[in-house]
């Protein structure tokens, strides 16, 4: 396991990350055997052999955070699929591909993250918490499509495109064919934007 510069992590960290590891198993088997609602927080401590203010030191945003903790990871990803795309390719075409790669797009999902997905997918307030973690990186993606597009900032048309994509997901996860829907949407998408 490397960190985020490299390098390897101390013991500290590792501890950290088996802690976070543990809470977020033990919810996962809590909300999938129990039901999210029937779930508290003392319970999942208590499962993972931890204290209650031990869970929220590592995950204070509460339950949803133990299924979708986010870290950054959201924003490191989308700026790696803009920036490190293949040569020819297009943004939105890359977008595109970053997200059909993703879950709930992705057919070869390990079996983990697929019990995760269909526990979002079935759980309202989980699926509101997805999507307001992909919009808090819309600043982020306007600034990647307006450094894409040569322009030193975005505009208003890039905000809004910004804004378009982060919603994709949660727009197209709730269609019968969600892969055929994420494509359509990109394809809507760039009639409205050819030159990204």
């Amino acid at each position: 396991m490397a960190t985020t510069d490299g390098s390897t992590p101390g013991r500290r960290e590792r501890k950290k990350a088996a802690t976070r590891k543990a809470l977020s198993d033990a919810a996962l088997e809590l909300f999938l055997e129990r039901g999210y609602d029937k779930v508290t927080v003392a319970q999942i401590a208590e499962a993972a052999d931890t204290a209650v203010t031990t869970l929220f030191a590592h995950f204070p945003a509460g339950k949803e955070a133990l299924i979708l903790d986010d870290s950054g990871e959201r924003e490191r990803s989308l700026t790696a699929a803009v920036r490190d795309r293949p040569e020819g390719t297009s943004v939105l075409d890359a977008l595109h591909a970053f997200f059909a790669g993703r879950a709930p797009f992705a057919e070869d999902l390990p079996e983990e993250y697929r019990r995760r997905m269909d526990l979002v997918l079935r759980t309202p307030e989980l699926c509101a918490y997805a999507r307001q973690v992909w919009i808090a990186c819309q600043a982020a993606l306007a600034d990647l499509l307006a450094e894409a597009a040569g322009r030193a900032e975005p505009d208003e048309s890039l905000r809004i495109l910004a804004r378009y994509i982060l919603e994709t997901p949660d727009l197209a996860s709730g269609r019968p064919d969600r892969r055929a829907a994420l494509a359509e949407a990109f394809t809507r998408l760039k009639r409205g934007w050819p030159d990204l």
